[in-house]
């Protein structure tokens, strides 16, 4: 049976995200390259989880696939309960639309467009949101990243802090359940930084779940749960809020 968006509304009980044992491959003729070995993930809505690792560790393949730009070549993946591996393209091409969106170190903005444009240039290829509510959504979308005065200026007359949270916008703007955000502090100074991070902690303490690919240790201290990797594997799994806990419990037994 093809899958719907009604499809994904589930019970309430399923983890947003769910892997097993997921793997992926790179086959270059008879050579094949392994990238991700026996992933094991949980990762339940509005959380805020930060993805560490160095470079080649496979932060960004697995951040790909869970966001549906990539096939993983071995375990399971599951979305609110169902198999990925289950869903035509139709069906994919929905989830990529509707339900997940990116935001990329290289901001990937059109330059000759104005912030407007570019934050209302999802919702044209949207499959269910109607026209009459686009132009409300967009001015909805950048009043969030705090960049209304700027709504008709060209992206190429922003600073990089500011192309991002037009990147950060445009990736809000259909309301998904998750923002992927792929580095998205790379290419700016701190400040400019930080200003990103706090727009990405605001949209999270609004019901969004964020997933954060980065291998700076300052940028992912604003998650509020660290995986780590290293050459393909999880090495480390911590929650600031188990890490409390275990403080506060070893504080009493003092």
């Amino acid at each position: 049976m093809t899958a719907t968006n009604n499809d994904f509304n589930g019970n309430g009980k399923s983890p947003l995200i769910e892997t097993s044992k997921l793997c992926k491959s790179y086959f270059n003729d008879e050579l094949e390259t392994k990238v991700l070995f026996d992933i094991d993930l949980t990762i339940n809505k509005n959380e805020f989880v930060g993805i560490m690792g160095p470079s080649g560790s496979g932060k960004s393949t697995l951040m790909h696939i869970l966001g549906f730009l990539d096939h993983h070549t071995g375990g399971e993946y599951l979305f609110h309960g169902k198999h990925a591996q289950e869903m035509d393209e139709d069906t994919l091409a929905k989830v990529r639309a509707t339900r997940v969106s990116f935001v990329f170190q290289a901001f990937n903005l059109l330059p000759r467009a104005s912030v407007l444009q570019n934050v209302m240039l999802p919702l044209i290829y949207h499959p269910t949101i109607p026209a009459s509510e686009r132009l409300e959504r967009t001015k909805k979308a950048i009043e969030a990243v705090d960049l209304t005065d700027h709504s008709d200026y060209l992206s190429n007359q922003l600073s990089g802090g500011q192309k991002q949270r037009v990147a950060i916008a445009r990736a809000l703007v259909t309301e998904p359940e998750v923002i992927f955000a792929d580095e998205p502090t790379g290419n700016l100074d701190s400040a400019s930084g930080i200003h990103v991070m706090q727009a990405l902690q605001e949209l999270h303490s609004n019901g969004h779940t964020i997933i954060l690919v980065t291998h700076e240790q300052a940028t992912a201290e604003h998650a509020d749960r660290i995986i780590e990797l290293f050459d393909g594997r999880i090495t480390k799994d911590t929650s600031k809020f188990k890490t409390r806990k275990a403080k506060k419990e070893d504080s009493l037994k003092k």
